[in-house]
């Protein structure tokens, strides 16, 4: 995948459950059948080998189990939609309460320190939640705080210098969210192998490129507020990023429904919570920016 925050085999296992339910469907083909390994036509737990019931149960105790209703993936402890649903709610709740932090005290000025440290600490957790197998809560909410810190100092900024700005760039963050996974559901949009290598390809183009960039801006090669990323070609730019956003999510909802799929574990709710969290953070920012070269202009 992409996306390294997917990485985990937990997110991979679909095809390795595919292969095994294959091998299952062949041998109950092939008229397969468990040889009773107890006596008395029990396994050796003691089973039936007819109906895989405890042999010595009542008739009364097997209709009471079967009865039961069946155990769900929750109840197993396996990653639901639900689950991924509670928890990037959850993470996107602790960015809000970040982000009025940091618009409350918005001020390049006096307070400059403590951008300084939310971008400080959002990146180098986030790096760490990128690449780390297993999820931790506690570090992703680090990052969900840290990354609300800054987007609500940015955000205030730009508000005022733009009124209206953050609440336009708000809607059009969600509207696309909106519109991606619309087009998923239906099946109009799918990650493909051809596309993921195209994906990447144009993700290490731009980081290159926004490196460069912020190179040239912090030793004055280039003025303005945006740099190379002004006028018309940061609009290009700035679209072409939003486009890459998008079919992250798609990458993400793909990452997510094979995780479901493949029964991973409910802890890795986290991760799916987390890469949603990332990525939703990227596309708000570039649509900002946008709106903000365009009201500049």
């Amino acid at each position: 995948m992409p996306n390294p925050v997917f990485r985990s085999k937990a997110f991979q296992a679909p095809v390795q459950q595919a292969k095994q339910e294959q091998h299952v469907g062949y041998q109950q083909a092939q008229g397969y059948q468990q040889q009773p390994y107890g006596p008395a036509g029990t396994s050796a737990g003691g089973y039936s080998a007819q109906t895989g019931a405890p042999g010595n149960m009542s008739p009364d105790q097997l209709a009471h189990m079967y009865q039961q209703p069946s155990a769900t993936p929750a109840d197993t402890g396996r990653m639901t939609f639900g689950s991924v649903i509670n928890r990037t709610s959850l993470v996107f709740l602790m960015i809000v309460a970040g982000a009025v932090f940091g618009w409350t005290f918005a001020n390049p000025v006096s307070n400059a320190g403590i951008y300084f440290i939310a971008v400080a600490v959002g990146f180098v957790f986030g790096l760490i939640n990128a690449f780390k197998r297993e999820p931790s809560p506690a570090m992703i909410s680090i990052y969900a705080v840290a990354q609300g810190v800054f987007l609500g100092g940015i955000s205030a900024l730009f508000e005022q210098r733009w009124p209206g700005i953050v609440f336009q760039a708000v809607i059009a963050t969600l509207s696309v969210f909106a519109v991606v996974l619309a087009l998923y559901r239906s099946g109009k949009v799918r990650a493909t192998p051809k596309m993921n290598r195209i994906f990447i390809i144009a993700m290490v183009s731009y980081l290159v490129f926004s490196l460069v960039n912020f190179v040239l801006m912090i030793t004055g090669a280039i003025d303005g507020m945006f740099g190379m990323r002004s006028g018309w070609l940061g609009i290009v730019i700035g679209l072409l990023a939003v486009v890459m956003a998008s079919y992250s999510l798609v990458v993400d909802f793909t990452a997510i429904e094979e995780g479901v799929r493949a029964g991973a574990p409910e802890r890795y709710s986290w991760t799916a919570a987390f890469g949603l969290a990332a990525t939703m953070i990227w596309l708000y920012i570039e649509i900002l920016r946008i709106l903000a070269i365009f009201n500049q202009d």
